[in-house]
């Protein structure tokens, strides 16, 4: 099955870091890199904070490798990494993705 993963980062750099070494390592297949203005709890006072978004698509089995590389290249200490499965989507896409973050180590030739 496969999944979005939500991932805040602190600036467009950071994010096309992150999104690109993500899509290189074969962990996502795709990555969609959008503005957007944060308001949180942090230390005991509400933040407001401009912030690129990154809603990228991979399969549910990726996700925990995707969380542990994200919290490799993320520069803050609790970064926003969750994920939601994918309810619906056309056959099609769904074999994409897939098939995009199947690595060379992941395939069986027999």
């Amino acid at each position: 099955m496969i999944c979005s993963v939500y991932i805040t980062c602190a600036n467009r750099t950071q994010a096309r870091t992150i999104a690109r070494t993500l899509l290189e390592e074969r962990l996502i297949a795709c990555a969609n890199l959008l503005p957007v203005e944060s308001l949180f709890w942090w230390k005991g006072s509400v933040q407001e904070e401009a912030e690129v978004a990154i809603i990228a698509k991979t399969s549910q089995e990726k996700f925990s490798a995707v969380e542990k590389r994200v919290k490799e290249l993320h520069t803050n200490t609790v970064p926003c990494v969750v994920a939601w499965p994918i309810v619906e989507a056309s056959p099609e896409y769904s074999l994409w993705v897939t098939g995009e973050v199947i690595s060379r180590d992941d395939q069986h030739i027999d």
